[in-house]
């Protein structure tokens, strides 16, 4: 069970780079009028959710107890950033602010993870 727990976890953290490095790379494109969200970003948020889903499932089949305040917290802020993602591919080119605010949101939930 440690294997897969392990394997989640990296995926995790793939989610979390895809989504980040992802929208970083956009951002010399605000300039030229062309940023757009990329279809990796979304893919790295449903990542992430699913990921993080199986994570939490993995406790509480364990008959552990994980920090549900953290979990929903976290998921909160995955939430909003899955919606400015939906919001921002209806945008041709996608605003800074919007690309801003997924990767904050992004550099948020892994903060919680670590150091809460």
């Amino acid at each position: 069970m440690e294997i897969v727990k392990g394997i989640l976890i990296v995926l995790h953290l793939v989610g979390f780079g895809v989504v980040f490095g992802s929208t970083l790379a956009q951002f010399p494109q605000v300039k030229r009028g062309t940023a757009r969200i990329t279809p990796g970003i979304l893919h790295g948020a449903n990542l992430l959710f699913v990921t993080g889903l199986l994570l939490v499932g993995m406790v509480y089949a364990l008959g552990g107890q994980p920090n549900n305040l953290k979990i929903t917290v976290k998921l909160l802020v995955l939430i909003v950033m899955i919606v400015m993602i939906l919001v921002g591919r209806k945008k041709q080119p996608v605003p800074a602010g919007i690309l801003g605010t997924i990767a904050g949101l992004s550099l948020l939930n892994v903060t919680l993870a670590v150091l809460w």
